[in-house]
């Protein structure tokens, strides 16, 4: 199926590893020129690299920096405008941040928790929806979790701020929807990659009782993959879901009940 990506310019924060990663493969997959960001400027110099010798350089361009912080944001993404032409898609993909089970969350720990989750991907949306809605086309892809789709037991900053990214995303779908600008989001499951928290737990000392958990919680009985997830972000992020908005679809081997 031809998704209609060639040469489409799309920006990915987060892009250095894992999810991030998945997604940047899969498009560039499909002949989309890719944006990277992310905050380690080594890790992401080595991805791009590697990528650039299967895919070519000049269908990658990486800037390294704090994607919660505006300033660095709207940088970054006039950089992507100046070096590539009009970006057509982007993603926001920024990650954990540390919190200790319960409720009694300190305020540092509360206002990082969602600020690193749901402000990120309210500061990248808006940067831009404002270039895009005045050109009346293009797509934007939150990246949220299962645990913003119901009470999991996570740690409480995460699964609040990912029920907000759900809850944006449609409130996004309606405000860009009418300038021709669609706006979705993918609620991911168990997603394990090197270095990522589902490594770590499966190889820890409990590795054995969060294997068998997996094996009860998930019909399909494994973890998900980065490019499990790429592949359908493309498939939302292209022309090829023209009729698709407002939509936080899970991705989690049928974990959500």
């Amino acid at each position: 199926m031809d998704l209609q990506l060639k040469d489409k310019v799309v920006f990915i924060a987060g892009a250095s590893r894992g999810i991030g990663l998945g997604i940047v493969e899969a498009l560039l997959a499909e002949g989309a020129r890719v944006a990277m960001t992310a905050r380690g400027a080594d890790a992401l110099e080595s991805e791009r690299t590697r990528l650039a010798a299967i895919h070519g350089a000049e269908r990658l361009w990486t800037f390294a920096g704090d994607m919660r912080d505006p300033a660095v944001i709207e940088e970054a993404v006039d950089r992507t405008e100046a070096a590539f032409g009009p970006i057509w898609g982007a993603v926001a993909n920024v990650g954990l941040h540390p919190c200790p089970p319960g409720f009694d969350v300190d305020d540092a720990t509360w206002d990082a928790g969602l600020s690193q989750n749901l402000d990120s991907a309210f500061r990248l949306s808006r940067s831009v929806l404002r270039r895009m809605t005045p050109r009346g086309e293009g797509a934007l892809l939150l990246i949220s979790s299962i645990a913003g789709l119901g009470a999991l037991g996570t740690p409480l900053t995460y699964g609040v701020s990912k029920a907000a990214m759900n809850h944006l995303t449609k409130e996004l779908a309606r405000i860009a929807g009418p300038s021709g600008v669609r706006v979705n989001a993918i609620a991911p499951g168990n997603i394990i990659f090197p270095g990522g928290d589902w490594e770590n737990r499966s190889t820890g000392p409990r590795g054995d009782s969060w294997k068998r958990w997996i094996d009860r919680e998930v019909p399909l009985k494994r973890f998900g993959h980065p490019h499990e997830i790429g592949l359908p972000a493309a498939f939302l992020l292209s022309p090829a879901a023209a009729f698709m908005t407002g939509a936080v679809v899970p991705v989690d081997g049928g974990q959500t009940r």
